[in-house]
């Protein structure tokens, strides 16, 4: 099933998508949303976020392949930054460079956890019944302003410039995200495909040590963490797309 989140004559509705119909729900989408027997075309619609997050929760090093290129040890516990609601961002919107910043603007294709209920210290078998479902992740990044400052790492600044948070089209709750691959495409040209399956924590362990850490509310998300193939967005105008099979494309446009 995949879930979207839309405005249709001023009013937003959640609704699921079926082949580019979109049957109309009432209600919250992490209760018991009813549907009201309104069928609307999915191009007749403006696609928002999928859901409303409280915070986003961004990995860093969670994959193998790419600790292994990069010569880091892997961690032993998931290592993170939250990313601030301003920079979230629906598919088919621009992504902007911050006025203040002129440095390389980084694309990072990822998995997003859709957490579907609240979460606080479960355990790693509990995980399960508090996903929601998956959505796709552009985690975006000013990305010499991480380095800036020698005595500090500025990872949340680097991270939540406005329209750096980028998630959708759709949550999809049927799927096996680790038997899926994230593929990244930037200006037509294949930039990411990597398979899911070689994280370092996997979701359902992930959602387990960070509810020890915060209590994860319904709509929160997990970014996953990327792989390898990450660069920089350089034309004057770039087409990006973060794609995985069972949930969709997450299609932007960054203008420089």
């Amino acid at each position: 099933m995949h879930w979207v989140r839309f405005r249709y004559n001023g009013t937003e509705a959640v609704g699921k998508l079926d082949e580019g119909t979109i049957q109309v729900c009432n209600g919250d989408l992490f209760g018991s949303p009813q549907a009201t027997g309104q069928t609307l075309a999915l191009d007749g619609v403006e696609l928002l976020t999928p859901c409303d997050p409280s915070k986003m929760i961004c990995l860093w090093n969670n994959f193998h392949a790419l600790a292994a290129k990069l010569e880091v040890p892997e961690p032993e516990e998931p290592l993170y930054f939250l990313k601030a609601p301003n920079a979230f961002l629906a598919t088919g919107q621009t992504i902007r460079r911050p006025k203040s910043y002129d440095g390389p603007v980084v694309y990072e294709g990822e998995l997003g956890i859709v957490i579907g209920k609240t979460c606080s210290a479960v355990s790693e078998a509990e995980a399960a019944e508090h996903i929601f479902g998956y959505t796709c992740i552009n985690d975006v990044t000013a990305a010499k302003i991480i380095s800036k400052d020698p005595t500090f790492a500025q990872w949340a600044r680097a991270k939540s410039y406005d329209t750096f948070g980028v998630f959708g089209p759709t949550i999809a709750t049927d799927i096996d995200p680790l038997a899926c691959s994230v593929v990244t495409v930037l200006n037509g040209q294949e930039r990411q495909n990597y398979p899911l399956s070689d994280m370092i924590f996997p979701p359902q362990r992930l959602v387990s040590l960070l509810s020890h850490d915060m209590t994860l509310m319904p709509g929160d998300i997990i970014a996953c963490g990327t792989s390898i193939g990450v660069g920089s967005m350089k034309e004057p105008s770039n087409s990006i797309e973060v794609s995985i099979e069972g949930i969709g494309s997450l299609s932007n446009t960054f203008v420089q």
